[in-house]
């Protein structure tokens, strides 16, 4: 309510994408949430250059996983642009085995299957993909319940480097391990998920009938949390993203803001820019 009453402490947000360009003319577009038509209208970094009928500088778009938040937003691609569509392999069979995404012309959009640890170069920009504990997406669950934590490409972190620092973009993580920490310590800057602010945070307003934990997300506080497992890792700059509309750090003048501050953390919001 805040945020539609334009109450500058509860700014409004989009679902989490990233955009990430190695010389400003030529764009990846990291993650295609059901927003990407309002994030590129708000963009003018993306929007279409003059001489052409049809253009548009996103020349490919990396996926970190299959939710719907992830991949819906592909849609708005559809209109007979070229570009790359990188995924691991679970991510591209998902979207192999739904027609809808078929409006995705192969004449135009070459998908491309993308090996973990295994850096490769896009538009510019060097990419290492490796999986980070993560679910099957959660309208792919069966009715035999909670499909557990598993680390083999469900979910999936990103580094990403143009020449300059490195930056992790890791948008779903269940759990913090020792491959993981040792990976993004002494990165200049890391977007983590912050889904929830605390694990039960749903089931307490009445939400949701599920803990972050059981959706594949670390809580920022408590125990096991964000927090606590930052605590000891070195990074320049520490970025939450991904953030359910029921977390309260979302409101900057909340006493949560305020512990994520005190902690060296940041709140993600639509056009911030990050220049490493």
């Amino acid at each position: 309510m805040r945020s539609r009453a334009g109450d500058p402490a509860a700014l409004a947000r989009s679902q989490a994408s990233i955009a990430v360009s190695a010389d400003g003319d030529h764009w990846l577009v990291v993650n295609a949430s059901p927003d990407l038509r309002q994030q590129i209208a708000a963009t003018p970094a993306l929007h279409p250059r003059p001489g052409s009928l049809r253009n548009s500088p996103i020349g490919a778009v990396l996926l970190t996983g299959a939710e719907i938040d992830a991949i819906a937003g592909l849609l708005n691609l559809r209109e007979r642009q070229a570009f790359t569509l990188l995924a691991a392999p679970q991510t591209l069979a998902v979207l192999d085995a739904n027609p809808i995404f078929g409006a995705l012309n192969p004449e135009f959009v070459q998908r491309r299957t993308v090996r973990l640890d295994e850096a490769f170069d896009v538009l510019g920009i060097s990419v290492t993909a490796y999986a980070v504990p993560g679910k099957v997406p959660l309208f792919a669950e069966t009715p035999a319940g909670d499909p557990g934590v598993a680390e083999d490409g469900e979910a999936v972190g990103l580094a990403l480097s143009a020449g300059g620092g490195t930056l992790h973009y890791i948008p779903g993580c269940a759990m913090m391990t020792p491959a993981l920490r040792d990976r993004i310590d002494g990165a200049d800057c890391v977007m983590f998920d912050g889904t929830l602010f605390t694990d039960d945070e749903m089931i307490r307003i009445g939400a949701g009938p599920k803990t972050g934990r059981r959706m594949g997300h670390m809580p920022m506080t408590g125990e096991g949390s964000t927090l606590d497992a930052f605590a000891s890792i070195r990074v320049a700059r520490r970025i939450f993203v991904h953030i359910n509309n029921t977390n309260p750090a979302l409101l900057a003048d909340s006493p949560e803001r305020a512990i994520l501050t005190r902690h060296g953390w940041e709140v993600a919001g639509d056009g911030m820019e990050i220049r490493l």
